[in-house]
């Protein structure tokens, strides 16, 4: 039997993906979390043979998330399962120590598969990434992927994404004080000048995205 850690945000993405899980006879949820530390907390407590994970949750989440969990169980199958199909995160996260990475708008066959796969030691990328994993950009292609730490890149994201400072800050329970200072030396980095630039080098790099 494969023991699932559920871990997203919203109740009722948790529901569904119980209600896939539930239809079949070789899985079962073994717990869920809503959050980046109910994750860690959840694996600490729980004999849990596959963490399912959305890479936006608040708090601790993404890549930094992946890689906490692969740091405290480097063996655990990490199935990520998230709205982003940008090819450079699907390398970010399978760098960070992901063994599997697929959307949210795949089909549940699609899912369950990826999890078996997973689960008997395997790797598993969703059919629809293929092409831009092999025709997309690499990640050295762009210079913030390997210039930024994780959490300047995600700083840049989200606010590329709209987010404020005050916005960013909440969502990762840091001091804006703190996103501010990430901010300032990312863009000292990238040789960005204003949030004008800032704005297009995301865009024209396709790193923006909602978290």
């Amino acid at each position: 039997m494969i023991r699932i850690l559920i871990a997203d945000e919203h109740a009722i993405i948790r529901r569904g993906l119980k209600q896939i899980v539930e239809t079949t006879t070789d899985m079962v949820v073994a717990c869920e979390a809503a959050q980046g530390f109910e994750v860690l907390d959840g694996l600490r407590e729980e004999p849990v043979d596959l963490l399912l994970l959305d890479m936006s949750m608040p708090g601790i989440a993404g890549i930094d998330l992946i890689r906490r969990v692969h740091g405290e169980r480097p063996t655990l199958p990490v199935l990520v399962l998230t709205i982003h199909n940008e090819a450079h995160v699907v390398y970010r996260a399978l760098r960070a120590g992901a063994t599997g990475y697929v959307t949210k708008d795949s089909e549940p066959e699609v899912l369950l598969a990826a999890i078996r796969k997973l689960a008997g030691g395997g790797r598993f990328i969703d059919p629809k990434l293929v092409d831009k994993m092999v025709f997309g950009p690499r990640l050295g292609d762009a210079s913030a992927q390997e210039i930024l730490s994780n959490r300047e890149f995600q700083v840049l994201q989200m606010l590329a994404a709209g987010k404020s400072i005050n916005e960013v800050a909440a969502n990762l329970m840091l001091s804006a004080k703190t996103i501010s200072t990430h901010k300032m030396r990312l863009m000292q980095k990238l040789g960005i000048a204003n949030n004008v630039e800032l704005i297009r080098y995301a865009v024209r790099n396709e790193l923006a995205i909602i978290a």
